[in-house]
């Protein structure tokens, strides 16, 4: 199993650590399988009342998935797909259900780089989850920027933020910081980075089954120290734009205003590969209505249609392998982005009986 995974447990804490710090702690199939290994043993393990993921470095949590192997398994067949690949997105879309689930307090420690599948790790339940964000946090969903779209249950706990916020997150794919995360509710509570020490320390010393109020109390001394949000600041603006009827109504819309912050949206947007930012909104649509084990079993399927399009492997080349920021997006323009071939990436792949994640509830 995969040595970029530390474990222990401590007065009835699991501490998860990923201790991959050059690769900002990307996730390869090895830990993806060692985290779930983890989670399923913990689960059942009466000496374990709590969870804690975190990292060995402040530059990230998570990532992403690792889009190196993304790339070279995708061409492992004309088709753009390979049998490692369908494990990864298979195991990583089980694993962010089981997180999603998880009966005990799933603690989050959001500290630097939480991108793409980092996202999927992070985002606990409802319920159980506690995510915690500190200045360092730089969130984002920026798959559409590879020629992917925001998966890991983005189709979930994107459709499911405050008005157009998750569409605005999906399409554009910025990066926010913890006011942000908190206001768009991707967090729940704020820690300076100075203070982590401090967390793992009270981490070490409390019973894990007095430990997710044990960090609140802990973080609601630094409650007035986060700062503002600038997406509620621009709250209406986002709403306004983003709530148009398609991508290419939204980017009409933010093209006729000339604020700054409309304008840094139509940018990034204006980079971005057109067919998945049309997908991501159809996706988040459809995800809004969807549970989360229906979201990631749609999700599942899009990625099979995504790899054997070969949008992400284009994006991949273009912004890590080659390096020359110069994707060739097929087709090129929204004006070619039809319906019907939007439809198509949510054509079924498998019949429901065959579906890899038809198990999950």
């Amino acid at each position: 199993m995969s040595d970029h995974v530390q474990t222990r447990i401590t007065n009835g804490t699991g501490t998860i650590t990923l201790d991959r710090p050059k690769a900002l702690n990307s996730l390869s199939l090895d830990m993806v399988r060692r985290l779930t290994e983890t989670l399923l043993a913990w689960r059942d393990d009466a000496s374990v009342d709590a969870v804690v993921i975190t990292s060995s470095s402040e530059k990230a949590l998570c990532a992403g998935g690792d889009i190196r192997f993304f790339h070279e398994a995708g061409h492992a067949t004309p088709t753009g797909g390979s049998a490692l690949l369908e494990d990864f997105f298979t195991e990583e879309y089980a694993l962010n259900h089981l997180i999603h689930f998880y009966p005990k307090p799933y603690i989050s420690i959001m500290d630097g780089v939480v991108m793409g599948g980092g996202m999927g790790i992070a985002q606990g339940g409802p319920d159980t989850g506690l995510r915690i964000v500190t200045d360092r946090t730089k969130m984002a969903m920026p798959e559409v920027n590879i020629g992917l779209f925001p998966d890991v249950g983005g189709s979930h706990f994107l459709s499911h933020a405050p008005g157009q916020l998750g569409n605005y997150l999906g399409l554009t794919g910025l990066t926010v910081g913890a006011a942000d995360a908190l206001y768009v509710g991707l967090a729940d509570v704020y820690v300076p980075g100075a203070q982590l020490q401090a967390l793992h320390e009270l981490i070490d010393a409390t019973p894990g089954a007095q430990l997710a109020d044990a960090i609140r109390a802990f973080a609601a001394g630094f409650a007035g120290d986060i700062g503002a949000s600038e997406l509620q600041a621009q709250r209406a603006t986002i709403d306004a734009h983003f709530g148009a009827a398609s991508v290419a109504a939204i980017m009409a819309s933010l093209e006729r205003d000339e604020h700054p912050f409309a304008q840094k949206a139509l940018k990034a947007m204006r980079q971005r590969s057109p067919l998945m930012m049309c997908v991501t909104r159809e996706m988040l649509v459809r995800g809004a209505a969807m549970s989360v084990a229906d979201c990631l079993r749609m999700e599942r399927s899009l990625v099979r249609r995504n790899f054997e399009h070969g949008e992400v492997l284009e994006g991949v080349r273009a912004l890590v392998i080659d390096k020359d920021n110069a994707p060739q997006w097929k087709p090129a323009s929204l004006e070619e982005v039809t319906t019907q071939i939007v439809e198509g990436f949510f054509a079924p792949v498998w019949p429901a009986y065959a579906h890899p994640l038809r198990h999950l509830d």
